[in-house]
Formats: structure tokens, sequence, C-alpha cells
């Protein structure tokens, strides 16, 4: 009896953190790959910060596939895609002073320093703009993209070669080829002249200077791009051929050097104090700057340790933006709609009468869920508060009680779907009430379809959410493998309205070229509840290829099995994840339009990192301690070579590293006649010096 409140627990928690880890992808999509970000930035960061929290206090809750692990969004249609051979990851937030203490303490954790070792950061402006990455060999010029999801991006060479900020050929010598990243941006002054000139000519008017410089740079036609007022700031370096320089501070006094601009109110700080004082002054010198800032970053200025660190997730263990406190407005709230998930989840959505905050016009935010509706006392008809830091719909604060007018009316959840009728209902320990209808639901067919050719998934250009809704109301498409038999349709398709025999032609082209898919987006297409992005590239690259992960997934419906141990010891897959890929594989059906997808499809083998070390495609298990590096470090270099590290040993495992006090990891790989390494052995498989 007594363990019951606490599993209720730990179940919630896992709700919530699945819940929070779909609207962050969510938002993702809004902000990287439209450039219309539908959430403030302090409502995103909060869902972050909450996520961590959580996790902090429960990491055995930790599953691959969250947000934590997460950049960016897609590359959208009309360019040519771009493969970032280093990915353009992001930056975890901090929000006070406590938070940075906390990143710094982290870092000493992590490396295994003492507490009072110094650390000393630079510290930069973080620029409100889009983030770009240009490589050159020789000292020329030869690409320019955009970040897109991190590992894939927007072409946009051309574009680039009409900025003043962007030399074509560097200054001096320099590698012989390297990807310098940086942020494409337009000053206040220059927005509110492009955004007069647009108007007067009856054009589309930008909300912030973000959007207008991700808008000019995304022409098609590099002479649009060439007419608006575009800077670059360089700050970071991708792939290089050789190094660049020992410490941050140093690469960039390179960077001014070859002639890129490089802010010039970066600045040297040593720890929490500097830091802070830093921020201050930024702070009360924002409203004069030129160009929009959010907060500052800050990076560790040793460019030694930043390699000692590496990445976790979606972001560098070596760097972190401290953002600015968020802005706020009032409106009314006169509705609140239900929207409907192809998970069946329902979510409520404030209609506001429109409302300017920063700038940007303001008249529909998510509730989230009931409980938050509860939790803010939020009725239709109160005047609520909003906050918003960017360009970008704010977050409802919560109800102000003393304009609450006599008739407003509390919310009740509905207690059936508002598409197919059926029963609505909300899992015990769940935050998310769903549609119970699965495939009957009408929403969640059509919302796993539009999932299914997304740009994270298939990516077939002119499926785009509408069409999808009429195919499938006019009976073209059911299911997923009917996208690849619309070549039946093309004639009817070119008679309808607004189509044609040439878009009609480009649609079926477009899908012809998808019949060849990366293994990571056929998983991530398949709409596998809780299987986002990151978790389908884990589980892509864990397995390697579709058949093996098939086979695996189908044998891991059997409890107890070698497959079953093996899919929830992947490092990063917790038991939930791992739970909702077998109840996939345990319907028939599931598996049927796998495999009929399958039949129609060339599905590529994942690539493999470190694919020429000794540790790749090789599973590997820590235990115990070691003395010249953290555990954490030595698994974040494994999976740099290439490793699958896990957690559990089995007959799979194919080396054991057991360090002090090793224990029963140990003596279990010893009984099974695995190779069991010492740390020495361990340092030497890796290609590290011996101690």
């Amino acid at each position: 009896m007594s363990r019951k409140p606490k599993a209720k627990g730990t179940v919630a928690l896992r709700a919530e953190l699945m819940g929070l880890a779909m609207k962050i992808a969510a938002a993702d999509v809004a902000y990287h790959q439209k450039d219309a970000p539908d959430v403030t930035d302090a409502e995103y960061d909060g869902w972050r910060r909450r996520y961590n929290e959580i996790l902090a206090e429960h990491p055995d809750l930790a599953e691959a596939g969250s947000p934590a692990e997460k950049v960016g969004a897609a590359p959208a249609a009309g360019f040519r895609k771009w493969s970032h051979r280093v990915p353009m990851l992001s930056l975890d937030n901090a929000f006070g002073a406590e938070d940075f203490i906390e990143f710094e303490a982290r870092i000493r954790r992590f490396l295994g320093l003492k507490d009072d070792s110094a650390l000393q950061f630079v510290a930069e402006p973080k620029l409100d703009g889009l983030s770009l990455s240009i490589t050159y060999e020789n000292g020329e010029l030869i690409a320019a993209a955009t970040r897109g999801d991190g590992f894939e991006g927007e072409l946009v060479t051309e574009n680039i070669r009409t900025l003043k900020t962007v030399p074509q050929k560097l200054t001096g010598a320099a590698p012989a080829r390297m990807e310098i990243r940086g942020e494409v941006l337009m000053t206040k002054a220059d927005f509110l002249a492009l955004n007069a000139a647009q108007e007067e000519a009856g054009d589309k008017i930008f909300a912030n200077p973000r959007n207008a410089a991700a808008g000019s740079l995304r022409q098609l036609d590099a002479k649009i791009t060439a007419s608006r007022p575009l800077s670059f700031f360089a700050y970071a370096v991708g792939e290089a051929s050789e190094e660049i320089a020992d410490s941050h501070w140093h690469f960039l006094q390179r960077l001014d050097d070859w002639g890129f601009q490089v802010n010039p109110l970066r600045k040297q700080v040593a720890g929490g104090q500097e830091a802070e004082a830093f921020q201050t002054d930024i702070g009360l010198g924002r409203a004069e700057l030129p160009y929009d800032i959010d907060g500052v970053v800050y990076k560790l200025d040793d460019v030694a340790l930043q390699r000692r660190l590496g990445f976790v997730g979606r972001a560098p263990r070596w760097a972190i933006a401290w953002k600015f406190p968020a802005e706020q407005a009032v409106t009314i709230l006169r509705g609140i709609g239900i929207q409907v998930g192809r998970t069946g989840a329902l979510t409520p959505v404030a209609e506001l009468d429109p409302v300017n905050v920063g700038g940007v016009l303001v008249s529909r935010a998510t509730l989230h869920n009931e409980d938050e509706i509860a939790r803010k006392d939020v009725r239709v008809g109160d005047t609520v508060t909003l906050q918003r830091a960017g360009d970008v719909i704010p977050q409802i604060l919560g109800s102000i009680p003393e304009k609450r007018p006599a008739d407003a009316m509390a919310w009740v959840p509905p207690e059936t779907c508002p598409v197919c009728g059926s029963l609505a209902l909300r899992p015990p320990g769940e935050v998310v009430r769903r549609c119970t209808g699965g495939l009957v639901c009408a929403a969640q067919q059509v919302e796993r379809l539009i999932h299914f050719v997304s740009r994270g998934a298939f990516d077939i250009e002119g499926l785009g959410d509408k069409t999808v809704s009429e195919f499938f109301t006019d009976g073209l498409l059911k299911t997923p493998v009917d996208i690849f038999r619309l070549s039946e349709h093309e004639a009817d398709i070119a008679k309808r309205e607004g189509w044609g025999e040439l878009s009609a032609g480009n649609l079926m082209r477009a899908i012809e070229a998808r019949r060849t898919i990366p293994l990571a987006r056929f998983i991530y297409g398949l709409g596998i509840r809780r299987i986002g992005e990151t978790n389908a590239k884990l589980l892509a690259r864990h397995y390697a290829s579709f058949t093996h992960w098939r086979d695996e997934m189908l044998a891991a419906r059997v409890v107890g099995s070698d497959s079953r141990l093996a899919l929830g010891s992947i490092l990063g897959i917790g038991p939930i994840v791992a739970e909702e890929l077998v109840e996939f594989f345990a319907e028939d059906r599931n598996v049927a339009v796998l495999d009929e997808l399958a039949a129609a499809l060339t599905i590529e083998d994942a690539p493999q990192a470190g694919a020429d070390t000794p540790l790749a495609g090789k599973t590997i298990v820590f235990t115990g301690g070691m003395d010249s590096m953290t555990r954490p470090e030595a698994k974040a270099r494994a999976e740099a070579l290439g490793a699958r590290v896990t957690d559990s040993v089995s007959k799979n495992t194919d080396f054991v590293v057991a360090g002090a006090d090793a224990g029963s990891k140990a003596k279990k790989a010893a009984a099974l006649g695995l190779t069991v390494l010492d740390e020495a052995g361990w340092r030497d498989l890796a290609g590290l010096p011996p101690i």
C-alpha cells in the first residue's frame, strides 16, 4: 500500500516529461523551420527548465528523444539540402546567478575538478537572428547553409555572397578547410525602413528583425537578398582541418584577422560574479544597441577543456545562454477551443482579443492541458496576463481576479472528441486527455498522415496539411502506403481545383524521390508515440538497418527476452519509450503497414559514427570508477568513437570497462566470458594517451 503514491507520482512525472517533449518539438518546427514561432521564449525556456528539473531529481526517467537532445527543425523545401559535418547544436539556458553557478559546478563535476578550481569564460551578446554555417576551402568561400535541424540545413551560398560582412576570401593563413558559424541579422533601424518600404509597396510586413532577416536570406532569387540590409557576426567554428586556437578568445581574434565581423562587446569573465556583473551591464544598455539580443552567451575559454566536455543531447556542456526577463501584456480570453493531435491528445487553445506584445499582434495561445487551466484559474471572459520574450505568441500566466466579470465561465474539459465523437478520457497519472477513437478518428488519421510527410520524416514537397486533409476526405489517402500509390490518380489530381498537369507531375516526382529514405526518417515518420526525431536517430544508429530493427522489435515483445533487455538498456531509451515500441509492434495492423511500406521503399542503413575505429558498432558497458576521467566523460568518448553505450551486461556486450569497485556487472561479464578492460586497456582502445 505504501508504494502506490510513489508509483503514481513516477507515472505522472513520466507523462509530464513526454508532454513537455511534444510541446518543445512543435515549437522547434515553428521557430527554426517556419520562422513563425508560436510560443514565447520564456514559455519555451520554462518547458526546458521544468524538464531538466524533473530529470535532476529523477535521473532514471531520462529518455532519448527528449527535448534536451534536440535542436532546430528539418530544413524547409525550396533549397538544396546541406549536411553539416559537425552538427549545429543549440545552448542550454540560465535565468539567474544560481543557474550560472550550477553550470560551473556541472563542468567541474564532469571533469573531476576541485570545487574551488578557477574557470575562465568568454561572454558574447546573444544575437537574435538566423544561425548560419559558412564553409571555406583554401581561404575561399565555397558554401553557406542554415542550421535546419542541426544536422541538415538549406544551402544559401549565392545569397550569402551578397552580404558585405561575409568575406569571400580570407585574409592571411587559414586551415585548408573550415566551417565558420555565426548569426545573420538585421538592425532595428534597417528593419523599420524595410517594413516602411514593404508597406508602401503593398507587400508583406515582417513581425520583427529576426523574421525579416530570415525571410530576406531565404529568397530563391539572390537579388532580393542583395537588396536587403543584412549583417553577419561570426562567433564559432564547426569542422576544421587543423586546430585554430587554444582558447575561444584567441579564436575570436583570428576571426577578426580573417575579415569577419565579431561582436565588439565580447569580454573575458572569471566565474559567476563577473558574469553577473557583465549580464547587468549588457541588460542596462540593451535598448541602446542597434540590434536585438535576448541574453548573453558564456563559453568556457579553454578549447582543450571544451573538447573534453563535449556535448550532451542538443547542447555543449561548456557553454550556456543567460537569458533576459520576458515582456508582458494584458488582454481578454474570449473562448477556449480544442485541437486534436495524431496521438489523440486534446489540446485546449485560448482565443484572445488581439493584443500587441512587444510589436507582435497575438490572438491565440496554447493552454496546454486542463491541469494548467485549473492551476492558473483561467475562465472564459477573464482578463489575462500574457508573457512574451521575442517574436512569439505568449503564454498565459494567469487571470486578474479583480477584473473577472460576473458571467465568466469555468472551462469544462470535453467528454467526447470534437471530431469523431469518441470518448475523451484522461488516463490515470497523465496530464493529457485523449480521444479513444484511434484510427476511427479522422483527425488522428489526418494528423498521422501529415506527420508522415512532414519535414523531419519523409519531407514530401507538395503534400502540405491542406492537401493531405483534402486527399483524405476524398478517399485518395487512408494509410501512409497510399501516398506511394497516388500516381494511379495523377490524371484526376491534375483536374482538381488549383492543380494542373505540371503541379500534379511535380508531386509525383517528389513522392518518387522519397522511395529511398534514411532509416531514422522512416522510423520517425511512423508516428510512434514518444518517438521523436532524436529517438528515431538513436534507434537507427543502434540497430543500423531496417531489417535488424524490425526483427529485434518483434522479438522484444517477449518479456525477458534478450531483445527486450537490449532495447531497455540502450543509453537514453527509458522504459516508457521501450514500452511504446513494444506496444506498436504488438499490433498486427501496425506491422502490416510497416511491411507494406518496406516493400514499396528502399530504406537506407544508418551511417555509423567512428566507422574506422575499434569501437565502431561495438556495445560497451562502463562500471566502477576511473582515475583519469569521470564515467560521463568516458561514455561520451565511446559514443563519439561509434560505440553503443548501454547500462546492462548481456551476451551481446562486446566490452566491459571495469574501474575501481566494479561490482556485479564485472562479475557477470566474467561469467559470460566477455572482454573486460581495466582503465589502461580502455584508454588504449579509445586512442587516449597512457595515464
